[in-house]
């Protein structure tokens, strides 16, 4: 009688990236209510009670990210299955890599990158032992960004994003404060009080959107995630991103389609920012890099004209 195959042992661990959407588990922003009823006891709820025999003390609960991506490894046989399920409504691509490995094998191998359609999975690789009859051991990491590597934008002209007649840009193309990285290089700040209406800038399908953060500071490693936001998917694979809206300050659903200048939420003033303002920029997935396009603009007096960063 042969002898039983060594288990293979898997830890899976997904680090996942800012363009951060709900999932499960996820810490929502509200207000807890602790009160003590007449025999005593306290009570923690989402409301407040109807005859509370104390005084209700409220206690503010703040949002927390969510993943864009799950991985999630399921054993088949001798194997185990790698997959990548996409919580957000729109494409999404994934790199699936060893943390640490032994006696085990990726088909493809890895690092191995797949392309994930809109709350859909996709399987990354299947996993097995190097040499049959020896067990095994392995960690995974799985990177994910938001957008089709596939891609192909067109030149559009785009309508200033805010409903109003005045223009203050406050950081451009390039700026030195946020706007030196690719994925931000070609952005503008719109510099508006909190609670502008801010327009959707071209018709599109909402991807994503975050609603429940309430602070803002100058701290990258505090606030950096923590801004609210609408990421808008455009039909030829373009994403807009409204960034450092209002707290509850998103007025569409994730899925809803929307079209030009259609009010879409509030200016606020949330995440890393020195001040109340709207970030605008265009992006596209590059193959596992997100790079912001230059683009055209209408305003209420005509064209903007934005420079070039040297």
């Amino acid at each position: 009688m042969p002898s039983p195959r060594p288990p293979l042992f898997a830890t899976c661990a997904a680090l996942l990236a800012l363009w951060l959407a709900p999932g499960p588990g996820r810490l929502e922003a509200g207000t807890v209510y602790r009160w003590t009823d007449r025999n005593g006891i306290t009570h923690y709820g989402d409301h407040q009670p109807d005859a509370p025999a104390t005084p209700v003390r409220e206690i503010p609960v703040h949002a927390e990210p969510g993943a864009i991506a799950r991985l999630r490894v399921e054993p088949d046989g001798g194997r185990y299955l790698a997959w990548a399920d996409n919580t957000l409504d729109g494409p999404i691509e994934v790199m699936l890599h060893f943390s640490q490995s032994n006696n085990i094998i990726g088909a493809p191998a890895l690092p191995a990158r797949a392309t994930v359609p809109a709350h859909g999975s996709a399987l990354v690789s299947v996993l097995s032992a190097a040499t049959q009859g020896r067990g095994g051991s392995f960690e995974l990491r799985m990177d994910s960004l938001p957008g089709d590597p596939n891609a192909r934008p067109r030149d559009v002209e785009y309508l200033m994003p805010l409903e109003t007649a005045a223009l203050d840009i406050e950081q451009g193309y390039g700026g030195s404060f946020s706007h030196a990285d690719p994925e931000n290089r070609h952005a503008i700040d719109f510099g508006a009080p909190i609670g502008t209406p801010v327009l959707a800038a071209r018709a599109g399908r909402v991807m994503q959107v975050e609603s429940g953060f309430d602070r803002a500071g100058l701290s990258q490693e505090t606030y950096g995630g923590r801004a609210n936001y609408i990421r808008i998917l455009h039909d030829d694979g373009t994403m807009a991103l409204y960034a450092h809206l209002k707290a509850n300050g998103v007025h569409v659903r994730v899925g809803q389609q929307v079209e030009t200048g259609q009010r879409i939420g509030l200016s606020g003033n949330t995440g890393f920012t020195t001040g109340p303002h709207l970030h605008f920029v265009v992006q596209v997935n590059r193959g596992m890099r997100l790079e912001s396009l230059p683009f055209r603009m209408r305003g209420p007096a005509g064209a903007l004209r934005f420079s070039e960063p040297r």
